[in-house]
């Protein structure tokens, strides 16, 4: 039996997989792609699931907005994007001219060494000023244009920062608004968005937003500190899948 093209079996564990990941995307802000794309590239091709998740991150991300508009920082999303644009065509080149395994790697290995230095204490002293921002945001772009996975600088920009840990969250998530839309956009540009694409996000519509419900109701009964520690250990986790896959592929 199937529902719009979808196998029931394959409808019903994807739903879960989007359940699950949306909970950690609404309680974290981010998380979502790198999780529901492990999950269902399991037993669905990454080419059919990708374009999917990219309109979901949009739509869960529009979702929150209302509630965290004002927690944004504005002054830094702007170097930031303008960051991520100039860094995105040089990831797609990379991905183009080297090979993708060791890359990741080598990121898994930078996020993990980081996030638990924060763990241990690290901290910035001030937010950085426009050419740091700048900075990361290119470093964001290369692993978006290279991998779809530019999150991790971005997440540890903001927290290991003196801001508020709402003012990280909210401002993360406004972040993949934009680098969602360039992902979307680079995959219409090759083909890859497709009336199929559509009908999948309608069908994971619904789990997607219970999960980031869910989740964004747990944010709002934790602390400031509970809530940066649960980022970085989960930063350190997708850090290892990450890795995990890359020294596979490798294998």
């Amino acid at each position: 039996m199937e529902i719009l093209g979808i196998p029931l079996w394959q409808l019903a564990i994807s739903s879960l997989a989007v359940f699950g990941a949306a909970i950690v995307r609404g309680f974290s802000g981010f998380g979502f792609s790198l999780l529901s794309i492990t999950a269902i590239t399991l037993f669905m091709p990454q080419a059919e699931v990708v374009p999917s998740i990219f309109l979901l991150e949009i739509a869960a991300s529009l979702h929150l907005i209302p509630s965290i508009w004002r927690e944004i920082h504005w002054h830094s999303l702007l170097f930031l994007m303008i960051g991520c644009l100039i860094g995105t065509p040089l990831g797609v080149y990379a991905l183009a001219s080297v090979p993708a395994a060791p890359m990741t790697l080598a990121m898994s290995f930078f996020v993990t060494a980081t996030a638990f230095l924060m763990l241990r204490g690290f901290r910035l002293q001030k937010t950085p000023g426009s050419l740091a921002t700048t900075g990361t945001g290119v470093g964001s772009g290369l692993l978006n244009g290279a991998f779809g996975i530019g999150g991790p600088p971005v997440i540890i920009f903001f927290f290991s920062t003196p801001g508020a840990a709402a003012v990280g969250r909210a401002s993360v998530i406004a972040y993949f608004i934009g680098t969602d839309s360039l992902g979307l956009a680079w995959d219409a540009y090759h083909g890859l968005v497709t009336k199929q694409s559509f009908l999948q996000a309608v069908l994971w519509l619904v789990p997607l937003l219970l999960g980031v419900s869910v989740g964004a109701r747990s944010f709002r009964h934790i602390s400031e500190e509970a809530f940066r520690r649960w980022v970085l250990r989960l930063l350190i986790v997708l850090a290892i899948v990450s890795g995990v896959k890359a020294a596979m592929a490798l294998g």
